[in-house]
């Protein structure tokens, strides 16, 4: 059975920084891409970054360019997401998430808040 764990959530202030990591078990994840994805309330959930196992090519929305940074441990199967310079805006729940075919697998999430 695919599980995603999320930790590393906090209460931070703006400029501050966090390390979110998302560990997962059920079976080996290399060759698929991860990603984050986050959900602020009363907003839907958006895409924050991907990262694919074979080439460690990374992707970022448009928001996380320049302050957050997404990286994984195939050994481990362990994601990361270093998020840098925070803002109010960036409070959310946020979800890890894998695609195995067609099913879409998500973590229980890890809530950051950054307050002003």
């Amino acid at each position: 059975q695919v599980q995603l764990v999320e930790s590393g959530g906090g209460l931070v202030q703006t400029g501050g920084s966090l390390r979110l990591s998302c560990a997962a078990s059920g079976r080996a994840f290399s060759g698929y891409t991860m990603g984050w994805f986050r959900q602020a309330p009363g907003k839907d959930r958006e895409y924050v970054a991907s990262i694919n196992s074979n080439t460690g090519i990374a992707h970022y929305a448009d928001f996380g360019k320049g302050r957050f940074t997404i990286s994984r441990d195939n050994a481990q199967n362990t994601m990361y997401l270093e998020m840098n310079n925070l803002k109010p805006e960036d409070t959310a729940v946020y979800y890890c998430n894998v695609a195995l075919g067609v099913v879409d697998y998500w973590g229980q999430g890890t809530q950051v808040t950054v307050s002003s």
